[in-house]
């Protein structure tokens, strides 16, 4: 058979993940696997207005249930590919050895990044983890710097433009990411858990590539590659 290319809606903060699954895919079964990356509410908005992917990998469960609903996903393809967990972290050197909570509460920050709530599910953590330490998002007028995604973020916060920020725990293990000086596993149940969820999309619901690279997402190859990226397996 000749080789097919499966095109894949990631959620921005999967990217590496995802390509290192992507490429196990492309040498196991000979197909082209083709991402397309961003926060999981953009991607939604395009999937709604009928953008031509075959899979849909969320950061929620809340989006691909919707999907389902909607028919534009395939029934009972909805699985729990991944979850996650964020971190509070910084790079600045006037949080080195210092305990990033107290800071955070204490309000010694310039400028606290977060995801986009409205977009990226790792955001909407966020904001509940922030509302559980009595910081409503809305008293913290001028000193919110907020990502269009996960992705962003963590730019935010790598770069020194934020002081501190809430990302999630998988991209500390990104090459590249600079050592942070202070950090915080914030407790799941302080949040909403993190159920990545990925779905077939019906318009690919013929596709024999599409529901292999679905079925991939299950195999041993591809939760080795979960796990070792810094996220859990259901």
């Amino acid at each position: 058979n000749a080789a097919e290319t499966v095109t894949v809606a990631v959620a921005s903060n999967f990217t590496q993940a995802a390509q290192e699954i992507g490429a196990a895919f492309e040498k196991e079964t000979g197909n082209k696997v083709q991402f397309s990356i961003s926060s999981s509410g953009k991607l939604f908005a395009q999937i709604s207005h009928g953008a031509p992917f075959d899979v849909f990998l969320s950061a929620d469960i809340e989006r691909p249930e919707k999907l389902e609903a909607a028919g534009l996903a395939v029934a009972g393809s909805r699985m729990t590919y991944a979850t996650g967990r964020i971190v509070l972290w910084s790079v600045d050197e006037a949080y080195k050895g210092k305990d990033c909570t107290a800071e955070l509460k204490a309000g010694n920050f310039k400028l606290l990044a977060m995801a986009n709530p409205k977009t990226a599910p790792y955001g909407v953590a966020a904001e509940e983890v922030l509302d559980r330490l009595g910081m409503q998002p809305a008293s913290l007028q001028g000193k919110l710097a907020t990502g269009e995604n996960i992705a962003q973020t963590l730019q935010f916060v790598a770069t020194g433009s934020a002081s501190m920020g809430f990302i999630a725990a998988a991209q500390l293990m990104l090459p590249d990411v600079p050592e942070g000086t202070c950090h915080w596993v914030v407790p799941e149940d302080m949040h909403t858990r993190i159920e990545q969820q990925g779905v077939l999309l019906t318009r690919s619901a013929d596709s024999a590539s599409a529901r292999a690279f679905m079925s991939f997402l299950s195999t041993d190859t591809a939760r080795e590659i979960i796990q070792h990226n810094g996220y859990g397996l259901k």
